[in-house]
């Protein structure tokens, strides 16, 4: 699409310089001097075509070089045609050909992002034309609608600049929403996985507790809340655990220490390598705390991913309890 627009912009623009050109070369009255005119016609020309084909299917912002060459004309051609014909022919259609075709010059510059050789080349334009014309007489045969062509372009310029930074704007939020919606079904996905591979190591064992009535040995009720447990920490905690993890939790549970996971999304932009190492530590801090209660917790923080803390107390925390473990694990791994 965009290209489509480029092109018809691109042959409309060139048709309108070879009809101001034509124009110029047909006289109706012989110019005093016709190489001078016909150069004037000639370095239009040049300077269009270059101005509007060079570099044009690389970038649609015109070269430093290309722009200076515009301005450069602007200020040559109406003196060129000036003084190629007689000051009783300035009036003529002919004659004036120049007015409608720098005002075309400046729209080009317009386009092609170079907003300052624009109205350079308007202000030559109005310049000269009042010079050689009169400004009311050079406002009269064609000036102001170059003007305006100038001004319009550079509204239609502003306008279809925000519109492709609208549009670029809106494709990055239907493509983060998209990612989104992803990631949220990928995690819906993974907590249904880690629900139901908990159900299934619970499962028995609440059936068992059901079938009795609660009425249960020590062994068994020691593995109903272990199996309690295991459920809660895959809702809770699921990106801390892995195997290991799990077999720590249990066997620090057995020894009858209250273990406490709130997965908060503290593991949450790191790469799975280095996840898997943090949770092997997280595994080997657990096999050698003595604390009576053990609280991991994953918080969102720039620098840590995983806080461990052991209290004295076996119950719910308080102050009074005695910190006997603190251990970080930093989001990246020590420097060596």
């Amino acid at each position: 699409m965009n290209r489509s627009v480029r092109g018809v912009a691109t042959s409309l623009a060139v048709g309108f310089a070879m009809y101001f050109a034509a124009r110029g070369i047909w006289w109706i009255e012989q110019p005093s001097v016709p190489l001078l005119m016909v150069a004037a016609i000639a370095l239009y020309l040049i300077v269009v075509n270059v101005a509007i084909l060079w570099d044009s299917a690389a970038s649609v912002r015109m070269p430093h070089w290309t722009a200076a060459l515009a301005v450069f004309a602007a200020a040559v051609i109406p003196v060129q045609v000036t003084l190629s014909l007689d000051p009783a022919s300035l009036t003529a259609p002919f004659a004036t050909w120049y007015i409608g075709a720098l005002g075309l010059l400046g729209v080009v510059c317009m386009v092609r992002r170079r907003f300052l050789a624009a109205w350079l080349v308007l202000i030559a334009l109005v310049i000269a034309s009042s010079i050689s014309l009169g400004f009311l007489t050079a406002l009269s045969l064609g000036l102001v609608g170059s003007a305006m062509w100038v001004a319009v372009a550079r509204l239609l310029v502003f306008f279809w600049d925000r519109a492709v930074r609208d549009t670029e704007r809106l494709a990055g939020i239907q493509q983060a929403v998209s990612a989104w919606h992803a990631t949220q079904q990928v995690r819906q996905r993974e907590r249904r996985l880690r629900t139901q591979f908990a159900l299934s190591v619970a499962g028995p064992v609440l059936s068992r507790t059901v079938a009795a009535h609660g009425a249960l040995d020590e062994a068994e009720r020691l593995e109903a809340r272990l199996a309690e447990g295991r459920l809660r920490d895959e809702l809770r905690g699921a990106d801390l655990l892995n195997d290991a993890v799990r077999d720590a939790i249990a066997d620090a549970r057995r020894r009858g220490v209250a273990v406490t996971v709130f997965d908060e999304g503290g593991l949450d932009g790191i790469e799975e390598p280095r996840r898997e190492q943090i949770r092997d530590e997280l595994a080997a801090v657990l096999c050698d705390a003595q604390a009576g209660r053990l609280i991991i917790r994953a918080a969102r923080d720039p620098r840590i991913a995983v806080t461990v803390v052991g209290r004295a107390g076996s119950g719910a925390s308080s102050d009074e309890d005695d910190v006997e473990l603190w251990h970080e694990i930093p989001r990246e791994p020590a420097a060596n």
